[in-house]
């Protein structure tokens, strides 16, 4: 089969498509024919080493960690899929996505597709929803409670900004200006332009008391320390990446994404019902990934997933 490949820690630019050997389900496990995989940060810090401490990876290694396609062929005591089954599958970072076969284990990371959900929608879903249904959790919102949302048109983002609103919460967020009708169609109140003013500053004009919670998916370490000024004694703020235990006197709340309380089954299901929705950037067909991979850690779009279509 062909996969996108690393051949070892380094720029992007060494990214090739290859031959590889197929992979054999063992016991528990399932292989999926991909349709599409969605890119995701983590992929690209997986590819040039920047996570190697925490996530080791064998060479030659195959990035990917969201996909959706049709079962292939089953391990021993794999009960839930059968061959022809369609899939939304999560592979974490043993990653091995962006290939024509990949394997994922039988578990909450692997669900049906529901049928409404196209191939690209599905493939965006996995990390997202689940990241986004773990920073929800951990913030604990409240019907009346007033949110300020850090990255809000990202793929976590958005899906933050409409599950608030929808809990009835009074959700502020940052979007340039060509992203702030959409994030506002998602249930955005308030929204500030961080490319054209101090994003903190026009938050304590807007909420001068402070907020309920800040959930902030962009900052990391000491960064940390100006969005923790903003929520009011006795909120809280909520972070997808690492810090320190505490920050200008708030103790942030970090999410780590895990499968088994991220509900994958019941995020698909509401896209597929129009309950919830996810935002599909652009497209890019397999033999240009590693195109896709770059445009991604360059930032070329503001909004959304990029999807690889086989």
């Amino acid at each position: 089969m062909k996969a996108l490949v690393a051949a070892a820690f380094g720029p992007l630019e060494q990214l090739r498509v290859h031959d590889v050997p197929d992979p054999s389900p063992g016991p528990g496990q399932v292989q999926v024919r991909v349709q599409a995989a969605a890119l995701n940060p983590i992929d690209v810090k997986l590819v040039t080493g920047e996570l190697r401490a925490m996530f080791p990876v064998t060479h030659p290694c195959v990035p990917g960690v969201d996909a959706t396609g049709v079962v292939a062929a089953v391990g021993e005591g794999v009960t839930r899929f059968a061959a022809g089954d369609e899939v939304i599958a999560y592979a974490g970072a043993a990653s091995g996505m962006i290939a024509e076969y990949a394997l994922v284990g039988e578990g909450p990371e692997l669900v049906h597709r529901p049928r409404a959900l196209s191939p690209a929608h599905a493939a965006a879903l996995p990390m997202a929803a689940m990241t986004a249904h773990c920073v929800l959790a951990a913030a604990a919102l409240e019907p009346g409670d007033s949110a300020l949302v850090l990255g809000a048109t990202g793929g976590v983002g958005a899906l933050v900004v409409q599950q608030a609103a929808e809990l009835g919460v009074r959700v502020l967020a940052t979007a340039a200006p060509a992203d702030t009708a959409y994030i506002r169609a998602l249930g955005a109140h308030e929204t500030i332009d961080h490319t054209a003013v101090d994003t903190l500053s026009a938050a304590r004009r807007l909420h001068p008391g402070g907020l309920d919670v800040v959930v902030d998916l962009i900052n990391a370490g000491p960064a940390l320390a100006s969005p923790a000024g903003l929520v009011r004694p006795g909120g809280r703020l909520v972070s997808t990446l690492y810090g320190p235990a505490e920050v200008d006197g708030v103790a942030p709340v970090y999410v780590r994404m895990e499968a088994s309380t991220g509900d994958l089954h019941r995020q698909a299901e509401r896209v597929a019902a129009g309950r919830m929705s996810i935002e599909v950037a652009a497209t890019y067909p397999f033999d240009e990934a590693p195109q896709a991979m770059r445009d991604l850690a360059e930032g070329q779009y503001t909004r959304g997933k990029i999807v690889i279509t086989f």
